[in-house]
């Protein structure tokens, strides 16, 4: 499947900025307190692990243990049809062994921007106003992460929001279900323009 960056760039730049200034009003929290629970933070340990010089020590450079760390991660948040090819996490693994390039993947975590450290600051922000962008979700059924009963409060968020639910589909929605991705995306792409 072809990058959808690539062919959606030049519509989105056409599109009027209204979804930007909505997009910077506010971003979706409707995780937010449910990822501090017990429950969850047994999903999201990696989080403070990330956070840990033991990334280094144990991880950065040492390709068979990459590949035994992210394919505990792709085994385990995949929905029960998919199962990742080992050429896959091979690649990957090779890919993230360059020295410094694992350490690198995780600095999004260290700056503060991981789910947990999102969820923590947003307990004391204001919502403020809900995105009036007509909004699509994809929310996969088998995604440890991200449960289908968390998406019980999307309409605080969103005004116009519409849900399909992916059965039998974990956390790597695009490569579980790019078949479901491509046609979300190419109704909202045939859909009235504002």
């Amino acid at each position: 499947m072809t990058s959808a960056a690539a062919w959606l760039r030049p519509w989105l730049a056409s599109r009027p900025s209204e979804c930007e200034r909505s997009l910077s009003r506010r971003r979706c929290r409707a995780p937010c307190d449910r990822v501090l629970t017990p429950e969850a933070q047994q999903e999201f340990w990696y989080q403070a692990f990330h956070q840990l010089s033991l990334v280094e020590g144990i991880l950065d450079g040492h390709e068979q243990a990459i590949r035994e760390y992210i394919g505990h991660f792709w085994s385990h948040w995949s929905g029960p049809s998919f199962e990742p090819e080992d050429v896959d996490l091979d690649r990957l693994a090779r890919v993230y062994a360059v020295p410094g390039a694992f350490s690198a993947s995780v600095a999004w975590y260290r700056a503060g921007s991981g789910t947990v450290a999102t969820s923590l600051r947003e307990l004391t922000e204001d919502r403020g106003e809900p995105i009036t962008v007509p909004t699509t979700v994809l929310w996969p059924e088998c995604d440890p992460l991200f449960p289908p009963a968390w998406g019980d409060r999307l309409n605080e968020f969103f005004a116009d929001v519409t849900v399909t639910r992916l059965a039998a589909v974990g956390h790597f929605v695009p490569r579980e279900a790019p078949r479901q991705v491509t046609e979300a995306v190419m109704r909202v792409l045939a859909g009235p323009r504002p």
